[in-house]
């Protein structure tokens, strides 16, 4: 007689990899963003989406599905005009744009390094290196300045997700080691290091084809 092996369905837990659909938007329900790849988190406190949405999927199966909102304070934070800076446009390279993003302020920085520092040349060697400087996007042109924010572009706006548990299953003992999905960048919710900007269909902001994300 044959025996049956009843699948048991893991439930999202600490060391668990999540699979979550979503779809982004700001409290009057306009999209932001609905990628059509999910993002894929380590659960258990590893900042890899925000803690209030990682609260709710706490012990969540397979098919769960939620809307939440998040206020500023549980999402990008509360927008900080005194991180808009206005320098001069000789210190930047050129040809500059708008949504062109710089790591850090160009006060101290030759034209040279401000090439360096540009998001859009930065090595592939450079990922792993932690980053403390705060991105800026170039928000504004004028002949002889340029407009520098370095807030993120969802600073001070209440997020509403809409979520779908798509998979669940347990993290590799290298997953838990690196503190992220294998194959992810595992990017973390340090606002100061906001990898994440590339990734939203923002006005001025660029964007990359990329596989699944990570959401935060």
């Amino acid at each position: 007689m044959a025996l049956l092996r009843k699948h048991i369905a893991m439930k999202i837990e600490k060391n668990t990899i999540v699979s979550l659909r979503y779809k982004l938007s700001d409290a009057q329900n306009n999209i932001i963003e609905e990628p059509d790849t999910p993002m894929v988190y380590l659960h258990g406190g590893y900042s890899g989406t925000f803690p209030k949405i990682e609260s709710l999927l706490d012990g969540k199966d397979i098919g769960f599905e939620t809307t939440v909102q998040l206020e500023p304070q549980d999402a990008f934070g509360e927008y900080d005009p005194n991180l808009l800076k206005i320098e001069p446009r000789e210190r930047f390279p050129e040809p500059l744009e708008i949504g062109m993003q710089f790591e850090g302020v160009p006060e101290e920085q030759s034209t040279e390094e401000l090439e360096a520092a540009s998001l859009n040349e930065v090595d592939d060697d450079d990922d792993d290196q932690e980053v403390d400087t705060l991105i800026y996007t170039v928000t504004d042109l004028a002949d002889k300045q340029v407009v520098l924010d370095g807030n993120h572009p969802l600073a001070g706006m209440a997020l509403r997700f809409w979520l779908q548990v798509e998979d669940v299953r347990q993290a590799t003992e290298d997953e838990i080691a690196n503190q992220h999905p294998q194959g992810e960048d595992g990017f973390g919710m340090d606002l100061a290091d906001d990898d994440d900007l590339d990734d939203l269909d923002l006005s001025g902001t660029a964007q990359r084809d990329q596989g699944p994300r990570t959401l935060h």
